[in-house]
């Protein structure tokens, strides 16, 4: 009977875990203009840290032709409501890189450890596509092109801009123009990106994130001209006052009228 008890009054003292959880909001980095990517549940914000969101290009920029790319961002720290992320790395579909290889063509991959400018190392995947069959030679040349081509455009640029150029396209359009001289290439992709040690936080927002909105700063003030002093109002002279003419009685005879002369 007493243990029977205990535990009828270890149920009644069970409490709902989910009442004790409280809703927080997960915000982008600063690159991203600390969008927000969601919300989560946690009972306390230490078992925040170290989740992962994933979200797509088109729900950060409203861009309907990136909706094959993904972003994956790490809780890096919690404060108050708010659960700051980290970007650690981007991918790509699979039915999107199912659609681009297809038969009679030549699919060149690479993995290729890169260093930023601003001390970030990242690990980046991309791809070469052709339109026909290539030799193995060709392949290794490609793959050669591809490598200096990321490796000098990561050292030029941040890690902000460096993942601009590959979320837009830009990067890739480097490789395939670098590659034309080899092989004439269908298509390139960076299809996967890997952040394997971060460096300093970057602060320059990506353009095109808007919801997208590019923050552009305000412009100054465009002072006007002085104004020129109105000229003073010219007073008209004074009319001269026109002469008097003689009475009659007071003209010589020589000047009288000759009605006046009869009235005389």
């Amino acid at each position: 009977m007493p243990a029977e008890k205990k535990t009828r009054a270890a149920a009644r003292k069970i409490k709902d875990k989910w009442k004790s959880k409280v809703w927080y909001n997960l915000l982008a980095p600063e690159m991203f203009n600390k969008q927000l990517l969601g919300e989560t549940l946690s009972d306390t914000p230490d078992k925040l840290v170290g989740r992962i969101a994933e979200v797509t290009v088109q729900d950060l920029t409203s861009d309907f032709s990136k909706m094959h790319i993904k972003l994956q961002f790490k809780v890096d720290r919690v404060q108050g409501q708010d659960a700051l992320t980290q970007f650690i790395g981007h991918d790509m579909t699979s039915d999107y890189i199912r659609r681009l290889t297809r038969r009679k063509r030549t699919r060149t991959d690479l993995t290729v450890d890169v260093t930023t400018k601003d001390g970030w190392r990242m690990r980046v995947k991309p791809m070469a596509i052709t339109d026909r069959r290539i030799q193995s030679s060709k392949q290794r040349a490609i793959r050669a092109i591809m490598a200096k081509t990321i490796a000098d455009t990561a050292a030029k640029q941040s890690v902000g801009e460096f993942v601009k150029g590959v979320i837009s396209g830009d990067l890739a359009k480097a490789i395939a123009l670098g590659c034309k001289p080899i092989h004439p290439v269908s298509r390139v992709e960076v299809r996967k990106s890997e952040v394997t040690a971060a460096g300093a936080a970057p602060t320059e927002p990506i353009a095109g994130s808007a919801a997208a909105a590019e923050e552009k700063p305000a412009e100054a003030p465009v002072e006007a001209p002085p104004a020129e002093p109105e000229p003073a109002p010219v007073e008209p002279a004074p009319a001269e006052p026109k002469p008097e003419e003689p009475a009659p009685e007071e003209l010589p005879p020589e000047e009288l009228k000759p009605e006046d002369v009869d009235e005389l």
